[in-house]
């Protein structure tokens, strides 16, 4: 049956294998570091995009340059109405046959004479829509011959790039404004502009074009009238040089900002990706060479004295190496005291198998017989304890702790230990606070099994009829609670080795191999686990006699009776 994995990899684990095997192959010549690394291009899209959005919303300025396109278009009526309302006072005339009509010499001279201050340009018609006058004219053969301002003559370098940018910006789709096309036809009439034909009805019109060349042409139309009677009618225009002036430097003005604010950016996101991306990416090439490294002890980069996630991030991996490579030690050095504590009985039994076998004496072949007996009980107690060790890590890590009161804790061991007292051995006292519970976060499984182990400890070294004293007091923030025999005491120089694994310093008159030395290592794994502290030393009299040994264990005081889950850690990074 086809496991998870393999169906979300249909290649199959050869594949992943080979792929894992080229990696570890290749792994040292990936490169340490790049300046544009995935993540450096993410955070300068980010940046650059989020600038580029702001500087186009900026530039589009449609608000602004309808305000200033209102602007000129009132501008151009005020002017066209005072040019109409001159015309109509001098170059009218009034009176039969005709009635009124335009003097169209006298109009031209006057609109030109007015309309230059202006700058603008003025075109005149009559009332059946010729054109009979443009200001833009000179005088030639036909009039034909056109004035036209030419564009200031642009130097300077940073003008020219900025004035390009400027003109591709301009260009854009986005920027342009859908309006008419404004044509001149040869001759024009009224007809060709709405705005004209709307004046010669009485009716003041404007209208705003776009040429040919990209200039936008806005244009007012105000009927020429005399005593309410129309006779013609003015159309003033003007190239929208002002507004695209405007315009220009507004958005100038914001390119120069946008380009020094580009230029801050990047570098702030190159700042902000070598702060992030390099870190990370050297905490990732740390993380192979753990995994790579074989037989060697690579160092983790320490940026813990940052006060950010990466910091934390260091530490923790930091934190977890430390302990990957103390757990593989721990295993190795473990792996090699298991062989050599099962090599002993196993070379006793060896030993005796192959004496009993030659050996007729009955007596001597049953003295035989019970050290073999004696050897697999050693064997089996041996690899019973040695599993409990070894299962230890996992079901301290998996198991939830809750809150423990360690005096009906000890008062539970006290009376079912006090069940099975054999004659002579020593009694069990309980010093405990009566109104004050011993509250502390833990396993109470591991938590009883770490004061067995000191209890079975004490009775095997006390003398027959001696007395086992176990005292609880609250500390502060600790539970502190020793157990105290009448024994011989620990040999100086000790106090800390009895703690190692298969470390074993027995009374003299016990039977080889009862004990197989793990009980005191547990109990400082268990201990160690739930953030407390362990440790061995001699009572002393008077005289500085040895009275016996006591046995320390300090834990976390439990405050808060809410129950938690997890094992409490024994530090932090702050």
């Amino acid at each position: 049956m086809a496991t998870e994995a393999d169906q979300q990899n249909p290649a199959g684990p050869a594949e992943d294998a080979s792929r894992r095997r080229a990696r570890r192959e290749n792994w040292p010549a990936r490169a340490p570091d790049r300046l544009f690394s995935p993540l450096t291009q993410r955070i300068l899209a980010v940046n650059v995009l989020a600038l580029g959005l702001l500087v186009a919303g900026l530039l589009f300025l449609g608000q602004y340059k309808q305000n200033l396109i209102r602007a000129e278009l009132e501008g151009l009526k005020v002017q066209a109405e005072m040019l109409a309302s001159a015309v109509g006072e001098t170059a009218v005339i009034i009176g039969p046959p005709e009635g009124q009509r335009l003097r169209i010499r006298q109009a031209r001279v006057l609109l030109r004479r007015l309309v230059e201050p202006m700058q603008s340009r003025a075109r005149l018609f009559n009332l059946d829509g010729a054109l009979i006058g443009d200001t833009s004219s000179l005088p030639g053969v036909g009039g034909l011959v056109y004035a036209e301002e030419l564009p200031p003559h642009q130097t300077g370098l940073v003008t020219r790039l900025l004035t390009n940018a400027y003109d591709f910006f301009a260009g854009l789709t986005v920027f342009q404004d859908d309006l008419p096309a404004y044509v001149e036809r040869a001759p024009q009439t009224a007809s060709d502009y709405g705005e004209v034909a709307a004046a010669l009805n009485g009716e003041t019109a404007r209208a705003v074009r776009m040429a040919r060349s990209g200039e936008m042409v806005l244009s007012v139309a105000v009927p020429i009238q005399r005593y309410k009677q129309v006779v013609g009618a003015v159309m003033l225009s003007s190239i929208g040089h002002g507004i695209e002036s405007s315009l220009r430097e507004v958005r100038l003005g914001i390119l120069q900002v946008f380009l020094v604010a580009f230029g801050i950016t990047v570098l702030l996101s190159l700042y902000l990706a070598r702060t992030i991306a390099r870190p990370i990416r050297n905490l990732a090439l740390a993380a192979e060479r753990v995994r790579f490294g074989l037989g060697q002890r690579p160092q983790i980069p320490d940026y813990s004295d940052r006060n950010d996630e990466i910091g934390d991030l260091s530490f923790d991996l930091r934190q977890m190496t430390e302990t990957l490579w103390n757990r593989m030690e721990a295993i190795e050095q473990f792996a090699a005291d298991v062989a050599h504590e099962i090599k002993n009985p196993l070379t006793s039994l060896r030993s005796a198998v192959e004496t009993v076998s030659r050996i007729d004496d009955p007596a001597r072949r049953e003295k035989l017989m019970d050290i073999l007996v004696a050897d697999v009980k050693r064997l089996d107690r041996l690899i019973s304890d040695i599993s409990d060790a070894s299962r230890l890590d996992a079901e301290l890590s998996r198991g939830r702790f809750e809150l423990v009161d360690l005096s009906e804790n000890l008062r539970a061991i006290a009376a079912m230990r006090r069940e099975i007292l054999k004659p002579g051995q020593a009694d069990i006292r309980l010093d405990l606070p009566a109104d004050e519970p011993l509250l502390v976060m833990g396993q109470p499984d591991r938590l009883t099994q770490i004061f067995r182990n000191l209890i079975d400890n004490a009775t095997s070294f006390s003398p027959p009829g001696g007395e086992i004293v176990i005292t609880g007091r609250a500390q502060k923030d600790d539970i502190v609670i020793t157990v105290d025999d009448e024994g011989p005491g620990i040999p100086p120089g000790t106090e800390d080795k009895i703690f190692n694994r298969f470390y074993s310093e027995r009374p003299k008159d016990e039977q080889f191999g009862i004990h197989s030395g793990l009980g005191l290592s547990i109990s400082r794994q268990i201990v160690s686990v739930h953030g407390g502290t362990i440790a061995a030393e001699n009572r002393q009299g008077p005289a500085r006699e040895v009275l016996g040994a006591r046995f320390t264990v300090r834990l976390r005081r439990a405050r808060d009776k809410a129950a938690e889950s997890g094992p409490a850690r024994a530090g932090g990074r702050r």
